[in-house]
């Protein structure tokens, strides 16, 4: 490990009410959560990535938190059309008509890389995101390049006892299940920061259970979590199903600091000498 990271004390909820087609409101809880505890955090942005970015509440209290900021926009691919321009112009707005940049999340899955220049962001807001990528690692990669000197990282997404209801025996011989694409826990995703060159990464997870009276309701939100391979629209839905629906929800943030100096070698930092400030014979007059 190259350092340490701090773990907040796990909680749970309960929630009754389905997700049917979309985790809109998901996104929107997890959301606010994230924001409360941006609350504590001291920090002037500026400029701000949300991504993906959808439409909610979150805009709103970004700029409420951070008068004055301009948003740099990952919509989610269910945009589109009209609803696609109509949520550039909200943003538009939102950043008090300054220029903003729309990021392709389909452009970043096929290249890996944001549309956007180095050290050009103060913040990174990313709601359930990283569960669906091959290559966490390299996300976080791309938000160290994308984020300015002192810039923070804030995320959210789906840990590993996600569904454990439907992996339990008997039942996941049934049922089209489709593993998690990075299943990290918190612990994995705090060395991953720290191995990535974040400082004072902070982690947090929490359980949300959602109940159930359908057994088609559950099956639904199954498939807009990602749950499900893709053979399950065409599976016919199992005679028994669990009446609930576990999520591990992960939390944290990091700071990106020290990015003038070189990615260590064999725990050792090196600087490149252009950094070095020399004190003259002036400075010390």
């Amino acid at each position: 490990m190259l350092g340490k990271y701090s773990l907040l004390n796990a909680s749970a909820a309960e929630y009754t009410q389905p997700m049917t087609q979309s985790i809109r409101w998901l996104q929107d809880e997890i959301a606010d959560r994230m924001l409360q505890k941006l609350d504590i955090v001291k920090l002037e942005a500026k400029d701000v990535l949300v991504l993906p970015d959808f439409p909610g509440a979150h805009a709103r209290f970004l700029t409420k938190r951070f008068p004055g900021i301009c948003f740099h926009s990952a919509p989610e691919a269910e945009l589109s059309g009209f609803d696609l321009l109509r949520f550039r112009a909200t943003r538009f707005w939102s950043s008090r008509l300054k220029s903003s940049s729309l990021i392709s999340l389909d452009e970043y899955k096929k290249t890996g890389r944001i549309n956007l220049p180095d050290n050009s962001v103060d913040l990174v807001f990313s709601v359930m995101f990283m569960q669906d990528l091959a290559d966490p690692k390299h996300f976080l990669q791309e938000c160290w390049r994308v984020l300015k000197e002192g810039g923070l990282l804030t995320l959210s997404y789906l840990g590993p006892d996600t569904a454990k209801e439907l992996h339990s025996e008997g039942l996941a011989q049934q049922l089209p299940l489709k593993k998690l694409a990075s299943p990290w826990d918190m612990h994995d995703m705090g060395d991953a920061l720290l191995g990535e060159r974040f400082s004072d990464p902070v982690m947090d997870m929490e359980f949300l259970s959602l109940d159930y009276e359908s057994d088609a309701v559950l099956w639904t939100d199954a498939k807009a979590l990602n749950l499900l391979a893709a053979e399950a629209q065409k599976s016919t839905l199992p005679t028994q199903l669990p009446k609930k629906l576990t999520l591990e929800v992960v939390y944290g943030h990091a700071w990106a600091l020290g990015k003038h100096l070189a990615r260590a070698q064999d725990h050792v930092a090196y600087i490149d000498p252009n950094q070095i400030g020399r004190k003259t014979r002036s400075d010390s007059a």
